[in-house]
């Protein structure tokens, strides 16, 4: 990421927070408010974020909606809540959780108590208000982002440019394949970074207790 890039982050995080929202009866002035913010904005994320709008500029508020249940809220590959691909549906899960609250409430933003704090479209609007903790929090949960991006390119999902462009806005090079994203599960972000959400690591077919596995797809 250049310092170019790095100075666009908080308008490419809270775009990319809005248009992570379900498609509610407001999506077409959310989707404009965008456009507009993105017009004239340099580089590769900016670039996406303008992609994905005009693949679904023309598609009506109430297909879109569909289309995003199918993709984020009936596959567990493909979900939105970014601690289910390190901590999957363990007790560990709640610290995690539990973290993230912490971070929110350490730099006093307070997110809406019906969704979960780990919900990325929350966690990037956390990083356009308070840009310094919000990156360091993405970048420590790289390994999520990158297993949800790849899952969106396996679905065919035009929200594939979306979380590419996150993953853009971030230190590092993105993995190739899953396999790579996986073996970032174990190992850490691409870049050194110390933060408050450290990533747990799994021995190479561990099947120790307390192991988890990671998330299978359940549907298309």
């Amino acid at each position: 990421m250049t310092a170019s890039a790095s100075a666009t982050s908080p308008l490419i995080h809270q775009a990319a927070s809005l248009l992570l929202h379900h498609p509610d009866p407001d999506w077409p002035a959310r989707l404009a408010l965008v456009e507009g913010e993105l017009d004239d904005l340099p580089g590769r994320p900016a670039q996406l974020l303008r992609a994905f709008c005009g693949t679904v500029r023309d598609t009506a508020v109430l297909e879109l909606s569909a289309r995003y249940v199918t993709t984020f809220d009936r596959s567990r590959r493909r979900t939105l809540h970014l601690t289910y691909y390190t901590d999957g549906d363990t007790r560990r899960r709640g610290a995690s959780l539990l973290r993230w609250r912490q971070l929110y409430a350490a730099h006093g933003w307070q997110p809406p108590a019906d969704e979960l704090p780990d919900f990325l479209p929350l966690a990037l609007e956390f990083a356009a208000r308070c840009p310094e903790p919000g990156q360091q929090a993405l970048q420590d949960h790289r390994a999520a982002l990158e297993l949800l991006r790849l899952a969106l390119h396996d679905h065919h999902s035009p929200y594939s440019d979306v979380v590419d462009a996150v993953c853009h806005s971030l230190p590092g090079t993105s993995p190739a394949d899953r396999a790579a994203a996986l073996h970032l599960v174990r190992t850490g972000p691409p870049a050194e970074s110390v933060g408050l959400l450290p990533l747990p690591s799994f021995p190479r077919g561990s099947q120790a207790a307390g192991h988890v596995p990671l998330p299978k797809e359940t549907t298309r």
